[in-house]
């Protein structure tokens, strides 16, 4: 199980926010978990809401939330929150994320783009010494990767508009389990490991993640008070406390000036952060993406993030195709070629819109995807880097300019997705960029920065090649992050999100086609071996169809492959026909997902 608590430490991680609103904690059975620990498991169907994360004990926070009372919105945050604990190398409030909201009142589809930005300092060189890049390594460890951080004025932006309950009583479960701790699990350890040389180099960060100069022992008990006592504040004074305020200031500091250990030899650049980047940041509320697609409609994120577009336009390529009637060798041929396709235009055309012309309307078009969707050959394969089209003026089956390859993305990320019993539904996707993020842990603040501004292009993909994603002064990185809501009739049908870099959107796009078309289970088509191709030469492939017959067939038609041991932790909720809700996660990614619902056995 991963980061499993002890039935003592949950509750009362839980109680803080169930005592303000006059509801009693939830019994063991309220976590899916038998007296001991909220169990860990993959699937889950019942009344009353659902949760599905990365993490068991924030799982247990959303339900007990929604057992209180709360909705999809309260729910979320707390969860959000939680995982900042238990999760604290993939998310926290030193990063961003995008937030997708159906609520079920005006059946609409809403949106926050909480992207860090860049400093307003920040060139098209920001990423540049002596007109050449350096290398990512470097930039990834460093103050210059810092965008300003996006989580809690996302948090604020989501509650204010559709939250019941405040930002002070949806930190308190998370700020009582990063006080009483939770238990470390191998994934933790191994998380914590991969980042280990790193982290030894910034002493605030190797005394929490390293006590003694140690890796944490799996089934010993890690406790974040720093954290808590930043949540705590948070909760007391706001998110001004962090944009207005000292934490905010703390930030800048560890930005402008690393601290790093003074016998460490890594080169570490700083940042150009100011108190006024913060000052100057918002939360964007804003329309979502959306296509058609087999009667129904698929709701996404809208640029900054690229993976509104990208699916939808690989979705409206793969349309005119009866998937369900393929075989699995033409299936899988098929989902790559449209992945490719659709990473070329994202690559020429998407970038913040805030700085660049995105032409969002034309990319989800079904006349672009048309005249893009008849290159697919079913006996031969497109060769990358290919050459995007234009969507303004779309061409039959041809290119526009130059072909680039797509720019390195970090992987890591986390995602969970929450529905409430009036049928609100929450697909959030938040991150601090790569695992560890920059391994700066603000001092005396126990959160991690972002190193979010890595996202950008360190040069044009390709000389002579437009890139709308290098830096620019307060401009927001391009994401992948690709949290996804599908309608039927105005109603949620399904939400589901990943983490993975830029395979979330690969990742998000199979697990549609394999619940929608192929008839997967959620659940089934979550765990099902995945392929990514993002424009590049090979595609990669999880084990499981590394080691099918599948991947010979595959190459027969002229697909090249390297293998990826794990792409993707993916989760996601569904109404069922008869009103339960069913919550989905990985079965072993990632150490397996957690999915609770609120009432199991019946309604209430």
């Amino acid at each position: 199980m991963r980061r499993s608590a002890t039935r003592q430490l949950v509750l009362v991680a839980l109680t803080g926010a169930l005592v303000s609103t006059g509801a009693a904690a939830p019994p063991s059975a309220a976590s899916g978990g038998s007296p001991g620990t909220p169990a860990k498991v993959p699937v889950a169907a019942g009344y009353g809401g659902a949760v599905a994360s990365v993490d068991a004990d924030a799982s247990a926070v959303g339900i007990a939330v929604l057992r209180s009372g709360g909705n999809a919105v309260d729910a979320a945050v707390a969860t959000a929150a939680a995982l900042g604990v238990t999760e604290p190398y993939s998310a926290g409030i030193g990063g961003g994320g995008y937030f997708v909201y159906y609520d079920a009142g005006s059946r609409r589809v809403q949106t926050i783009d909480g992207r860090e930005t860049a400093p307003a300092t920040a060139t098209e060189t920001l990423f540049q010494e002596n007109g050449v890049p350096i290398p990512f390594e470097q930039g990834q460890t460093s103050g210059r990767s810092v965008g300003v951080p996006g989580t809690p004025a996302t948090w604020k932006s989501a509650l204010d508009a559709w939250g019941t309950r405040s930002l002070g009583q949806m930190l308190k479960p998370a700020e009582k389990l990063a006080r009483d701790g939770f238990t470390v699990d191998p994934t933790f350890r191994a998380q914590t490991e991969l980042n280990q040389d790193r982290f030894k180099d910034f002493p605030d960060t190797a005394k929490l993640f390293l006590p003694g100069g140690a890796l944490p022992v799996v089934g010993s008990t890690f406790k974040n008070p720093d954290l808590a006592a930043t949540y705590a504040e948070l909760g007391r004074k706001g998110t001004g406390a962090l944009y207005r305020g000292p934490i905010g200031e703390d930030v800048v500091r560890a930005v402008r000036k690393p601290p790093v250990d003074p016998a460490a030899t890594r080169i570490v650049r700083s940042g150009d952060l100011t108190t006024g980047d913060l000052r100057a940041y918002g939360a964007k509320r804003q329309a979502p993406t959306e296509v058609g697609y087999r009667g129904l409609d698929v709701y996404g994120m809208a640029p900054s993030s690229s993976g509104g577009t990208t699916v939808g336009e690989a979705l409206n390529i793969l349309e005119r195709t009866d998937l369900s009637k393929l075989s699995e060798t033409q299936y899988l041929h098929r989902f790559i070629e449209a992945s490719r396709i659709s990473f070329a235009d994202r690559g020429r055309w998407v970038g913040d819109p805030a700085a660049e012309n995105v032409p969002t309307r034309e990319l989800l078009s079904q006349r672009f995807a048309d005249s893009r969707g008849c290159l697919i050959s079913p006996d031969r394969t497109l060769t990358s880097p290919l050459a995007p089209g234009d969507p303004r003026h779309p061409a039959a089956c041809g290119g526009a300019g130059q072909a680039a390859p797509t720019t390195y993305e970090g992987e890591n990320t986390t995602h969970l997705t929450v529905a409430d019993r009036w049928g609100n539904v929450v697909s959030y996707t938040l991150t601090i960029e790569s695992t560890g993020g920059s391994a700066i842990t603000v001092p005396g603040r126990g959160f991690l920065l972002n190193n979010e501004l890595t996202d950008f292009s360190f040069a044009p993909a390709a000389p002579g090649v437009p890139d709308p994603n290098l830096p620019g002064p307060g401009k927001r990185p391009r994401s992948s992050m690709s949290p996804t809501i599908v309608l039927e009739h105005g109603r949620p049908v399904l939400a589901v999100g990943s983490p993975g870099g830029a395979t979330i959107i690969t990742t998000v796009l199979q697990t549609l086609i394999g619940h929608l078309d192929r008839g997967l289970p959620l659940v089934d088509a979550i765990a099902a071996p995945r392929a990514s191709q993002r424009n590049q030469t090979t595609t990669e492939l999880e084990p499981g169809l590394w080691n099918s017959p599948l991947r010979g067939q595959l190459e027969a038609l002229g697909q090249g492959f390297r293998q990826n041991p794990e792409i993707g932790a993916a989760t996601g909720v569904q109404r069922l026909p008869d009103g339960r809700w069913l919550a989905a996660a990985e079965t072993t990614r990632r150490g397996g997902g957690s999915a609770m619902v609120v009432h199991p056995h019946g309604k209430p």
